[in-house]
C-alpha cells in the first residue's frame, strides 16, 4: 500500500458545519481529532444541497401507506423528490470514496432506526432510513458505512476504520489494473485478518478466486463485496485468539522453551480478558522483526491501519 490517505464521506453536521435545521453541528470528535490525522473528508448535507435553508423548518418521514414522503410535520415543503434525485446522481458519482459517516436518525441521513411517522401523526416508528444514506449503501454495497452514534462503542469504531483502510487498498489495488494475479496476492495479505473476522471467509474467498470464470473486472467486484461483508463482522476474543495461535505456530521451532511460554501465557492473557489484543500481537511482532518471516511481513493483520489510533488498546 501507499501512502496516499483513503478519503471518507461525512455529513457536514459532523465537521461542525453549522447545517443542521437549528443552525446548529454535531461534530464528532473522533472523526475529526484523531482519525482525521489520517484520513482526508469531503462533506455533504443533503438538505442543504437541494436548497433549504439554515435554520429551516424541521422534515421529517411520512408514512403515506404507498409512499415514504419527507417534509414537515404538516406534509407541507416536500422533498421528496428532490432529495432522492441529489441522493441518486450523488451515489453513482462516489467512487473515489474509501468510507462514509452519517448522522444517526436524521431523515436523510440516518443507516437504521429513523423514525417514519404516520400520515395523521398519531403515532411513529422507528424502523427508516434516511433517504440519502439509503442511496449511498445501495448503489455501494462494499463501501463502509457507520453512524456516528455508534462510532462510540471501541468495536464498531475498530471495525470500521479496519474496513475503510481495507477497502482504501482494493481501490488502490484495481487503480493500478486488476488481474487475476493482483487479487491472489490480495488475497493472501488478509489471509490472518479475514480468520479473525470469519472462520470460512478466507476459504470462500479463496474458491471464489480459484473457481471463477469471469473476467478480471466482474470477479474483483464480486470478491470485494463478499470479502467487505466478511471483515465487517465482528472479531470476538476467540476469533482473535484463534488466529494469534496460529501465527504462533511460525515461531515454534525458533523460540525456547520460556519464550513459548511466556507467548502462550500473553495469549491466552487476551483470551481470558486480562490484557488488550495489543499485548500479545506486540511480542508477535518482537518475533517477527527478530525471526523474519516474509509471509508473514506482508499480514495486514499486523498493521491494518495507522498505528497511532490506538484502537486494538481497548479491544
Amino acid at each position: 500500500m501507499n501512502n496516499e490517505q483513503p478519503t471518507i464521506g461525512i455529513s457536514a453536521c459532523l465537521t461542525g458545519q453549522k447545517v443542521r435545521f437549528d443552525k446548529s453541528h454535531k461534530r464528532n470528535h473522533f472523526c475529526m481529532q484523531e482519525l482525521g490525522e489520517h484520513v482526508k473528508y469531503q462533506s455533504f448535507c443533503p438538505e442543504v444541497a437541494i436548497g433549504l435553508p439554515t435554520p429551516r423548518p424541521t422534515i421529517r418521514q411520512i408514512d403515506h401507506g404507498d409512499i415514504i414522503a419527507v417534509s414537515r410535520p404538516d406534509g407541507t415543503m416536500d422533498v421528496t423528490k428532490d432529495l432522492t434525485d441529489y441522493s441518486a446522481q450523488t451515489a453513482a458519482n462516489i467512487d473515489h470514496l474509501s468510507g462514509f459517516v452519517f448522522t444517526a436518525k436524521s431523515p436523510s441521513c440516518g443507516m437504521e432506526r429513523v423514525k417514519v411517522y404516520h400520515h395523521n401523526g398519531q403515532h411513529s416508528l422507528s424502523n427508516g432510513i434516511g433517504v440519502f444514506a439509503r442511496a449511498i449503501i445501495e448503489r455501494n454495497p462494499a463501501l463502509p458505512c457507520e453512524e456516528n452514534g455508534r462510532l462510540n462503542d471501541p468495536l464498531l469504531r475498530e471495525n470500521f476504520v479496519l474496513r475503510v483502510f481495507a477497502y482504501h487498498h482494493f481501490q488502490q489495488l484495481k487503480a493500478s489494473g486488476l488481474t487475476r494475479h493482483k487479487l491472489f496476492e490480495f488475497q493472501a495479505q488478509y489471509k490472518y485478518l479475514l480468520m479473525s473476522h470469519c472462520s470460512g471467509g478466507y476459504k470462500t474467498l479463496g474458491q471464489l478466486l480459484a473457481k471463477s470464470t469471469l473476467d478480471v473486472d466482474e470477479l474483483g467486484q464480486m470478491y470485494i463485496r463478499q470479502f467487505m461483508s466478511a471483515i465487517s463482522k465482528l472479531a470476538t476474543r476467540k476469533t482473535h485468539t484463534n488466529t494469534l495461535q496460529h501465527i504462533q505456530g511460525y515461531f515454534s521451532k525458533h523460540l525456547n522453551k520460556k519464550q513459548r511460554g511466556e507467548l502462550t501465557e500473553q495469549i491466552m492473557a487476551y483470551h481470558q480478558g486480562i490484557v488488550p489484543l495489543f499485548s500479545p500481537l506486540t511480542l508477535l511482532k518482537h518475533y517477527l522483526n527478530e525471526f523474519e518471516n516474509q509471509y508473514l511481513n506482508l499480514q495486514v493483520y499486523f498493521k491494518p491501519y495507522p498505528d497511532a489510533l490506538k484502537l486494538r488498546y481497548g479491544l
